[in-house]
C-alpha cells in the first residue's frame, strides 16, 4: 500500500513546492533586468546622439546589436542551462550582466558603447531561456503555471514602464550613462534571493555542449541578420550577399548538424509540433511589427512633441499597463475561449492600434496616443503570455530550456529585424528631408544631431531646419507603423490558422 501510495505523493509534492511562489520573485527580478534594460535605451538615445556623436549607421547599431548577439546565443545558453544547471547559469548571468552595465554606462565612443551592447546580449543570453525553464520546473500544475508565466510576463511589461520612468527621471538629472546604473541594485537582490529560494535543475541525460553548433548558430544568426539590416539600409551588395550567404550555409549547417546528433543543443524534433511552432513564428512576427514603434517612438515623443524625459516615460505608461493587465488574466481567457481566439484576438487588436498611429503629428493630442498604446498593451500581453504557456506545455520539463530559448530567439531575432528593416525605413526617410541652406551634413545623420545642430544656426535657418526634419522623420514613423500593422494583421490570420485545436493543459 505504501509503495503504491509514494508516486503519487512525491508528485503531489513537486506540484505544491514550498517557496515556489517566493522563488518566482527572483525569476521576475531577472525580466525586469532585461526589460528595464531594453527600454531605457530608446530615451537615453537623443542624449547619447549628443554627447558621442554616432552617425546614423551606429546609431542603429547601438539599438540592435545586444539583439543580435542575444538571439545568436540563446539556443545556447538555454542548451547549457539545461546541462550545468538553470539556477547557476542564471545567476551567472545576472552578476555578468550587472558588471557589464557599468562598462555601458562609461562609454565614451560610439564602438565602445556598440562593443558594450554586445557584451551585454552574451550576458543577456543566459538569463531569458533560465527563468522560463525554471518557471517550468517549479511549477507543475498546468493552471498555476499559467499564472506564473502570467506573471513572468506582465513582469517583462512593467519593466517597459518602470525603464522609462526611472530612465526619465535620471536623464533629467545625470548623464545618460546613469541609466545603465539601475541595473545594478536589481542584479544584487536578484543574485541574494536567487540563491536561497530557487532549485537547481538540469537535463538528467543531456551529451555535451557542442562548440561547433554553437558556433554555426552564433555567425548563422549574426550574418543573416546583418545582411537583412545592410540590404535595408544600403540596397544589395556583393558584401552584403555574401554575409547572408554566409549566415545561411552556418544556419544549414547547424540544422542538419543537429538532426545527427544523438544529444543536440537543440532538438529539431519539437518544430514537428504545430503548435509549438505556431506560436513560435507568432512571437517572431508580432515583435518584427512593433519593434519599429518601440524604438522609435521615445525619440517621436522628445525631439518631434518637444516632452521631457519623464514626461516621455510616463507618456508610454499605458502599453505597459496594459499588457501587465492581459497578462495576468490570458490564461483563464485561453481556457474559457481558446487558444488562437486570444492570440489571434490580441494581434489583430495591435495592428489595428499600429494603423491609427499612421495618422500621428507633431500637434497629435495625448489622448489618441495614449488609447492606441493602451490597446497595443492590452493584445501583445493577451499574445505573448499564451505562446508562451503553449510553448512550456509543449516540451518534456527536462528540455524546458531550449525550448524557452527557442521561444526567446524568436523575441530577440524579430527585435533585430524589425530595427533593421522598419528602423530603416525612419532612417531612410528622414535623411531625405528638404534643408533650407546652410543646413551640416550631420543634421541628416539623425534627428538628434538635427536638434543639437540647432542650436549653433542662426534662429530662422535652425527653426525652418527643425520643422523640415520633424515632418520628415513624423512620416518615417507613420510608413514603419503602417508596415507594422499590415505584419500584425498577416500574422493574426496565420495565428488563427496555425494554432487551431490547441489548448492549455488543464483546460476541460
Amino acid at each position: 500500500m505504501t509503495s503504491t501510495l509514494q508516486p503519487a505523493r512525491v508528485a503531489e509534492a513537486e506540484e505544491r513546492r514550498p517557496g515556489r511562489w517566493l522563488a518566482l520573485s527572483a525569476l521576475v527580478l531577472a525580466v525586469l533586468l532585461v526589460a528595464v534594460d531594453a527600454t531605457v535605451l530608446g530615451l537615453a538615445t537623443p542624449y547619447i546622439s549628443e554627447d558621442l556623436d554616432p552617425s546614423g549607421t551606429q546609431l542603429l547599431w547601438i539599438g540592435d546589436v545586444y539583439s543580435f548577439v542575444i538571439a545568436g546565443l540563446l539556443v545556447s545558453m538555454g542548451s547549457l542551462g539545461d546541462r550545468i544547471g538553470r539556477k547557476r547559469i542564471l545567476l551567472v548571468g545576472a552578476t555578468a550582466f550587472g558588471a557589464i552595465s557599468v562598462l555601458n554606462a562609461y562609454a565614451t565612443t560610439p564602438g565602445m558603447l556598440i562593443a558594450a551592447r554586445a557584451l551585454l546580449g552574451v550576458a543577456g543570453a543566459t538569463l531569458m531561456p533560465a527563468t522560463l525553464a525554471l518557471i517550468r520546473n517549479l511549477f507543475h500544475d498546468p493552471r498555476e503555471r499559467s499564472l506564473a508565466v502570467g506573471i513572468w510576463g506582465a513582469a517583462a511589461s512593467a519593466g517597459t514602464a518602470v525603464g522609462p520612468i526611472v530612465g526619465g527621471f535620471l536623464l533629467e538629472h545625470f548623464w545618460w550613462g546613469s541609466v545603465f546604473l539601475i541595473n545594478l541594485p536589481v542584479m544584487v537582490v536578484l543574485v541574494l534571493v536567487g540563491g536561497r529560494t530557487l532549485p537547481e535543475s538540469r537535463n538528467p541525460d543531456p551529451g555535451p555542449w557542442d562548440l561547433t553548433s554553437v558556433v554555426l548558430s552564433l555567425v548563422g544568426m549574426i550574418a543573416v541578420v546583418y545582411a537583412v539590416k545592410e540590404a535595408a539600409a544600403h540596397g544589395l551588395t556583393g558584401v552584403t550577399a555574401v554575409t547572408a550567404l554566409l549566415g545561411t550555409v552556418a544556419l544549414c549547417g547547424f540544422v542538419r548538424r543537429q538532426l545527427t546528433m544523438p544529444k543536440p543543443l537543440l532538438d529539431m524534433r519539437l518544430f514537428r509540433n504545430r503548435g509549438f511552432s505556431g506560436a513560435v513564428l507568432a512571437d517572431l512576427l508580432t515583435v518584427l511589427g512593433m519593434s519599429g514603434l518601440v524604438f522609435f517612438l521615445s525619440q517621436y515623443l522628445q525631439l518631434v512633441q518637444g516632452r521631457h524625459p519623464f514626461e516621455a516615460g510616463l507618456a508610454e505608461l499605458p502599453a505597459a499597463v496594459g499588457a501587465v493587465a492581459a497578462g495576468l488574466v490570458a490564461g483563464r481567457a485561453a481556457r474559457r475561449y481558446s487558444v488562437r481566439a486570444v492570440v489571434s484576438g490580441g494581434l489583430a487588436a495591435v495592428g489595428v492600434a499600429l494603423a491609427a498611429l499612421t495618422t500621428l503629428s507633431q500637434s497629435t493630442g495625448y489622448p489618441i496616443l495614449g488609447a492606441a498604446l493602451l490597446v497595443v498593451g492590452i493584445g501583445a500581453g493577451f499574445s505573448f503570455t499564451v505562446t508562451a504557456d503553449v510553448i512550456l506545455s509543449s516540451v518534456p520539463k527536462d528540455q524546458a530550456g531550449a525550448a524557452s530559448a527557442v521561444s526567446e530567439t524568436a523575441y530577440e531575432l524579430g527585435a533585430a529585424l524589425g530595427i533593421a528593416l522598419l528602423g530603416s525605413i525612419v532612417t531612410g526617410v528622414y535623411r531625405g528631408f528638404t534643408a533650407p541652406p546652410g543646413t551640416p551634413a550631420a543634421a541628416r545623420e539623425s534627428l538628434g544631431a538635427a536638434v543639437e545642430a540647432s542650436t549653433t544656426m542662426p534662429a530662422p535657418t535652425a527653426t525652418a531646419m527643425l520643422t523640415a526634419a520633424r515632418d520628415s522623420f513624423t512620416h518615417g514613423l507613420h510608413l514603419a507603423s503602417g508596415a507594422g500593422a499590415a505584419v500584425l494583421l498577416a500574422t493574426a490570420l496565420a495565428a488563427w490558422f496555425l494554432l487551431k485545436g490547441q489548448k492549455l493543459e488543464g483546460t476541460a
